[in-house]
């Protein structure tokens, strides 16, 4: 294997610098889909990847790819990426480091004047969060064929305003069908999100597969009213079922341990007044497990649950799921090709189940995937605080470097 490393100082100084783009007090990062800060980074991703000679390709769904020719160029690329956009109180690593390691992979290769047979590509996926358009990775279960254009193009934020809009708005409504042409393989770099790793004393996680993700938005409509003359026995709150629901959820996740995760991450009450019985509420439900029959285990309980409080209190219901990502193996060849670099480099690593679903999961149905995980400071994610040594940011980018090389040669 040829055996190079990428510029440590270099990719942290990206990573700092694109931090600068929507930073915030706290030390993290604000910086949702297609806004005008989203415009503002892919804009100087855009203009790093040029300076490194890459032609840029922008799809219908705003997804960026930065091509280095291969001396094959009709060969597929193999191709690195992630996402730029965070969650409102994002951190400066998730997703951009994935974006950030495909540049900086170019970027070596650049520097020691190496070719590869084919082409490779760093890549950026439009909306990979989910936090201002539900779903999640909207632009690459488009790209894999998940969701149609007309699909992905209408989700809508909350004020209305949808992907498609947006994306004419900044200007990154790009000419290219979405999808349609094959990778050799896809690789993304991403930071751990939890604290196995860093708990471990593991530099590199070699992920193997990702859990599958359930995502339902629930209505609960009673009646608002006074809170003074109404009596207790009279009441339709909806709060209350609210209430019964969340503790429901966190119980289901205790209940199917090790493994399951059951969050409830969104709350709208209405009225929303201190002397008023709540009238209606949203909220919205995340399930996630590794294992796709117990995931609708976890489905089947909270259906049951959620039909008998909504009877006990008088309560209409909206009950919708509105995304199902399935369990995910990663490419077993792939896979060992992280396995393999990790070993080369004396790094040392473990197998892991990936927790989060990422733009990986998509494109794993439509190319050979695989991914690389570093640790991040106690495990801390999608919070301000989110951090990583800049040594194992550095790690995950040799390893993604090598296991691009393998494949990009083969």
């Amino acid at each position: 294997m040829q055996k190079i490393t990428v510029n440590q100082q270099r990719l942290w100084d990206s990573l700092m610098q694109m931090g600068e783009i929507g930073g915030t007090e706290k030390g993290g990062v604000c910086r949702l889909a297609l806004t005008d800060l989203d415009k503002q980074g892919r804009d100087l991703f855009v203009s790093w990847c040029k300076d490194a000679g890459c032609s840029i390709r922008i799809d219908k769904m705003g997804n960026i790819f930065a091509r280095r020719p291969g001396q094959d160029d009709s060969l597929p690329p193999v191709v690195m990426g992630s996402h730029l956009d965070t969650q409102p109180t994002g951190g400066k690593f998730d997703g951009i480091y994935g974006v950030l390691s495909g540049l900086e992979v170019i970027r070596s290769l650049n520097d020691q004047g190496i070719e590869t047979r084919a082409p490779i590509e760093a890549s950026v996926w439009t909306n990979e969060e989910g936090s201002r358009f539900p779903p999640a990775m909207v632009a690459s279960g488009v790209f894999a064929g998940v969701f149609d254009l007309e699909y992905g193009l209408s989700r809508a934020d909350l004020d209305g305003k949808t992907m498609g809009e947006e994306l004419e708005r900044i200007g990154y409504a790009g000419p290219e069908e979405v999808g349609g042409r094959p990778f050799k393989a896809f690789f993304e770099a991403h930071i751990e999100q939890g604290p196995i790793l860093e708990d471990e004393d593991k530099q590199i996680g070699v992920v193997t597969d990702a859990q599958g993700q359930r995502w339902y938005e629930v209505t609960l409509t009673g009646q608002e009213s006074h809170a003074g003359p109404t009596p207790m026995t009279r009441r339709r709150d909806a709060l209350v079922g609210a209430a019964r629901l969340i503790d429901t959820v966190n119980r289901i996740g205790m209940d199917h341990q090790p493994n399951a995760c059951a969050t409830v991450g969104l709350v709208q009450v209405f009225p929303n007044s201190r002397n008023v019985i709540p009238g209606q509420v949203f909220f919205t439900v995340d399930f996630r497990h590794p294992d796709a029959e117990v995931l609708a285990k976890m489905d089947q309980e909270l259906r049951e649950i959620a039909d008998r409080v909504s009877g006990e209190l008088g309560l209409e219901m909206k009950f919708e799921q509105i995304w199902y990502s399935p369990p995910v193996p990663f490419d077993t060849a792939c896979v060992n090709s992280v396995r393999q670099a990790a070993e080369e480099f004396g790094y040392s690593h473990r197998d892991i189940v990936s927790g989060a679903g990422h733009d990986a999961c998509y494109i794993s149905r439509v190319a050979p995937t695989a991914m690389v995980f570093v640790p991040c400071e106690n495990g801390i994610s999608h919070n301000e605080a989110e951090n990583a040594k800049a040594e194992d940011l550095a790690a995950g980018c040799n390893v993604l470097l090598q296991a691009v090389l393998e494949r990009a040669n083969d």
